[in-house]
């Protein structure tokens, strides 16, 4: 039994469509079948991301009105929070899915039946259920009932407990071992790859190496949650909603940018107000030592146009100065130097392979 991204608010039934289904909207409720005679087996399933008694108002009525309501452990976060509304739910424990089939199907014949699916999916199960329909001369009517589905950006959660478990005791040894310090590299080294993948245009590398550079994220998150003082992932994900939200008064106030050049303009003046014991005028100010030369140049460049600074200096000086000058040529032609070179030097290197 899947429990993915729901598609759909309330019932189908696997022995026949839905034909209203693309006609509702997104949490929309499904007009019950009551008119079909045969019994009635309602499979629910849940997101084990959403708080177990947040239930749909459809599933909520399927298990009122069902003589029974079944799950495998009625300790399971879902079925205590049904026990606790006053419905009773009755343990059926089982080794394979077969068994648990043959059980619902039997007992959805005297009457309507609920299975409260488990945090595993019970796998197997749909597969047991259509087996077990097609040896039967009239089987009952069964249906998928979603009583709780996922938001976007819920596997952030799975993300946030995996790394938990693996830094807690009973984890990962090397994962436990971490520091801030050990891990810089490897930030520095997936960021890296991210853009690599990026500018081979590959989006399931891309979106693997979007991946790698979450965990560090995570990571460090999760060093600091054991530090003092220290942050969690929460702390780190509010500053990020705090910031992103202030330097878009555009968006979220009463901003009047409208075009992305007032918008630059818009978040250098808040940044300026934000690191006011920064000196205004070193366009160097707040730029990582480490970053590519090339990388800077155009960051310094960036910043003396935004602040209507003109820079003055002699293109053909010296190489460095020729250099500033193609930088200063690319951000005109709307091209990262940065990114060129490394493309350039890709194709050499690749031609040179070949020729070998």
């Amino acid at each position: 039994m899947g429990q993915g991204r729901r598609t759909g608010a309330g019932a189908r039934t696997l022995d026949q469509p839905d034909p209203d289904r693309q006609c509702r909207r997104p949490g929309q409720r499904a007009p019950r079948r009551v008119s079909d005679p045969r019994p009635l087996l309602t499979v629910l399933v849940t997101s084990p991301r959403v708080a177990a008694g947040l239930l749909s108002r459809d599933a909520w009525d399927a298990l009122a009105a069902a003589d029974q309501v079944l799950a495998a452990d009625p300790e399971d976060p879902v079925p205590a929070a049904v026990s606790a509304s006053g419905i009773t739910v009755t343990a059926a424990p089982y080794d394979v899915a077969a068994e648990a089939a043959r059980t619902l199907v039997e007992a959805a014949g005297a009457g309507p039946v609920v299975w409260i699916g488990s945090p595993d999916a019970d796998p197997g199960l749909t597969d047991a259920l259509a087996e077990e329909l097609t040896r039967l001369d009239e089987p009952p009517q069964i249906e998928v009932l979603v009583g709780s589905w996922d938001l976007p950006g819920a596997r952030l959660l799975d993300a946030v407990a995996v790394m938990d478990a693996l830094r807690s005791p009973g984890g990962c040894p090397w994962d436990a071992q971490q520091t801030h310090e050990s891990l810089a590299k490897y930030l520095i080294e997936e960021a890296h790859e991210t853009v690599e993948a990026i500018e081979t245009g590959d989006a399931d590398h891309v979106a693997e190496e979007l991946g790698d550079v979450l965990l560090q994220v995570l990571f460090h998150a999760r060093i600091a949650a054991d530090e003092d003082p220290g942050y969690t992932v929460d702390d780190v994900a509010g500053l990020l909603v705090e910031k992103l939200i202030r330097r878009h008064p555009h968006v979220f106030g009463d901003g009047d940018a409208s075009t992305p050049e007032e918008v630059e303009q818009s978040w250098e003046q808040i940044k300026a107000a934000e690191k006011s014991d920064r000196d205004s005028d070193d366009l160097l100010a707040g730029i990582p030592p480490s970053l590519s030369p090339l990388l800077v140049a155009e960051k310094v460049l960036s910043r003396a146009r935004r602040r209507g600074i003109q820079l003055s200096y002699d293109a053909s000086a010296d190489v460095g100065a020729q250099l500033l000058a193609l930088v200063e040529r690319a951000q005109a032609e709307d091209v990262s130097a940065d990114a060129a070179l490394r493309a350039t030097l890709r194709d050499v290197a690749r031609k040179r392979s070949i020729a070998e």
